[in-house]
């Protein structure tokens, strides 16, 4: 069974209008299997105010420390909206594999998530800041 995730409503507002917005849009057939997980994981999230959501989850705005279980590589990601992401900048996508695996995740947590390259096994090891707007 997959461990619980927490996402802010103001996050889920958010995502929720990002989805819609995309499936109606000329982008749909590229995002459309990021669009159903992402749709998947918030059907399944504990949403909960910005102040009820633990401080070690990970939410829009978020700069992750992850660790890859396969090869031990330690990556260092912002998790952003589509339009923000720079991936020389380390800001990956909400509509990224990693970045819809990585949502609402907690310090600790380990995930499978499906990859382009096969299945991604990654243990999130820390949250290097707290993301604006929250209390």
């Amino acid at each position: 069974m997959k461990s619980p995730i927490f996402v802010s409503d103001h996050d889920e507002r958010r995502l929720r209008r990002l989805i819609e917005a995309r499936r109606h849009s000329a982008l749909a057939g590229a995002d459309r299997e990021q669009l159903n997980r992402l749709t998947a994981e918030l059907d399944r999230a504990r949403i909960l105010s910005a102040r009820e959501v633990p401080p070690d989850a990970v939410r829009l705005g978020s700069m992750v420390e992850a660790e890859d279980l396969e090869d031990g590589e330690i990556l260092t990601v912002t998790l952003v909206l589509p339009q923000e992401a720079d991936a020389a900048a380390g800001r990956i996508s909400i509509l990224a594999p990693l970045g819809v695996g990585l949502l609402g995740y907690r310090v600790g947590d380990e995930f499978e998530w499906p990859g382009p390259g096969g299945i991604l096994r990654i243990r999130v090891r820390r949250l290097l800041n707290i993301p604006a707007g929250r209390p």
